[in-house]
């Protein structure tokens, strides 16, 4: 990775060597800016999102709970038209110290002990990810641009009652006899 977008990644850097044990509260503001720093491509647009950091800091081990709330652009499945969606999602993360940086486990982070900070990016990009839905429907659509789609979208197949033709019939009384 290029030191310019390491760098850009340390803005979302929680410092936690100097702080009390107990409770700090840390707020970033991101938008497209902060999307450009992963290479993936993004379903929404315009993004303007606040996120809300609370650290608990113990002795051995930190928790985070990181809240996202704001507003992106998404682009309707059925109309096309852009619309806005509201963003709104919280994780707590445990993070413990160890040899080296583990995050394996789920809502458990190991990061090595000689680390002074920890970084939030990747659980801030998620956090939005997670609140987008995978359907993307317009608050202006109507209720016959939906039955247009459920016309259109695969339908769950019932399994149908079959006539009973002679001839398995047949085949079936020859087994039962057996």
């Amino acid at each position: 990775m290029h030191t310019h977008f390491m760098d850009k990644l340390r803005n979302y850097d929680v410092s936690f060597s100097g702080l009390k044990t107990g409770k700090h509260e840390f707020k970033f503001e991101i938008d497209k800016e902060f999307f450009q720093l992963f290479d993936t491509e993004q379903d929404f647009t315009n993004p303007k999102i606040t996120v809300d950091v609370l650290l608990d800091k113990h002795s051995t081990f930190l928790e985070f709970e990181i809240k996202v709330s704001g507003m992106v652009e998404l682009v309707c499945d059925i109309t096309n038209e852009n619309f806005d969606h509201p963003i709104e999602n919280q994780i707590k993360v445990l993070v413990k110290f160890g040899e080296e940086y583990d995050d394996s486990e789920e809502d458990v982070i190991t990061i090595p002990t000689s680390d002074h900070a920890f970084n939030i990016a990747q659980l801030i990009y998620e956090n939005v990810a997670l609140s987008i839905p995978m359907k993307k429907l317009s608050p202006n659509v109507t209720e016959e641009d939906l039955a247009i789609l459920d016309k259109f979208s695969p339908k769950d197949v019932e399994e149908e009652e079959h006539e009973s033709d002679p001839r398995w019939d047949a085949l079936k009384n020859l087994k039962n006899k057996n």
